[in-house]
C-alpha cells in the first residue's frame, strides 16, 4: 500500500516537468550550418614500391656473401693475448718504440705496460692491429650487428700526454 501511494505522488511531479520542457523549448530553433564544398585533391603515385622495405629485417642480399654477415667471423679457437682481458677504453697508448724496421706501441693496461705490433690482438671485440704510428694505434674489430651478423668496425688508440710531475 505504501509504495503504491509512493508511486502515484512521482506521477504529478513527470506532467509538471513535461510541461516546463515544452515551455522552455519553444522559442528555440536549431540551426547546423552547412558542410564546406570539398575541393578535390591531387592524385600521387606511390613510386617507392621496388625499393626495399627500411623497416623490415631483411637486408640488402647483394652485399653478402655465403654464411651471413659477409662470411666475417671471429677465430674462437685461437689462444687469448694478453690485452684482449682488457676494453678497449681502459687501454692507453704511452708510447711508441722502434726496432729496426719495425715499429712497436707500448700500450697501459691497469698498471702493466705492453708492447705490441701490428697483427697483435687487443680489447674484447676480437680487434686486431691493423697500423702503428708514432702517435696513433689503428685496429680492426669484429661486432656483431642487431641481426647478428659479424661486421667489421674501425677503431683507433690515440698516444697519450702524460703531464710533467712537480
Amino acid at each position: 500500500m505504501l509504495s503504491l501511494l509512493l508511486i502515484g505522488g512521482c506521477g504529478d511531479r513527470h506532467e509538471d516537468l513535461e510541461k516546463w520542457i515544452q515551455e522552455s523549448t519553444r522559442d528555440m530553433v536549431g540551426r547546423v550550418p552547412p558542410i564546406s564544398e570539398m575541393k578535390p585533391t591531387a592524385v600521387v603515385t606511390y613510386g617507392a614500391g621496388n625499393l626495399p622495405d627500411p623497416f623490415g629485417p631483411a637486408k640488402i642480399e647483394t652485399a653478402r656473401k655465403p654464411g651471413g654477415g659477409g662470411g666475417l667471423r671471429p677465430d674462437l679457437n685461437r689462444p687469448k693475448e694478453p690485452l684482449e682481458a682488457f676494453p678497449l677504453e681502459s687501454l692507453k697508448m704511452v708510447g711508441a718504440l722502434q726496432r729496426g724496421k719495425n715499429l712497436y706501441a707500448l700500450i697501459q693496461a691497469d698498471k702493466s705496460i705492453y708492447q705490441s705490433r701490428v697483427g697483435n690482438y687487443i680489447g674484447q671485440n676480437f680487434g686486431v692491429i691493423t697500423a702503428i704510428s708514432e702517435n696513433e694505434v689503428t685496429l680492426k674489430e669484429l661486432v656483431q650487428d642487431s641481426a647478428g651478423d659479424w661486421v667489421e668496425r674501425t677503431s683507433s688508440l690515440l698516444l697519450q700526454e702524460q703531464e710533467a710531475k712537480k
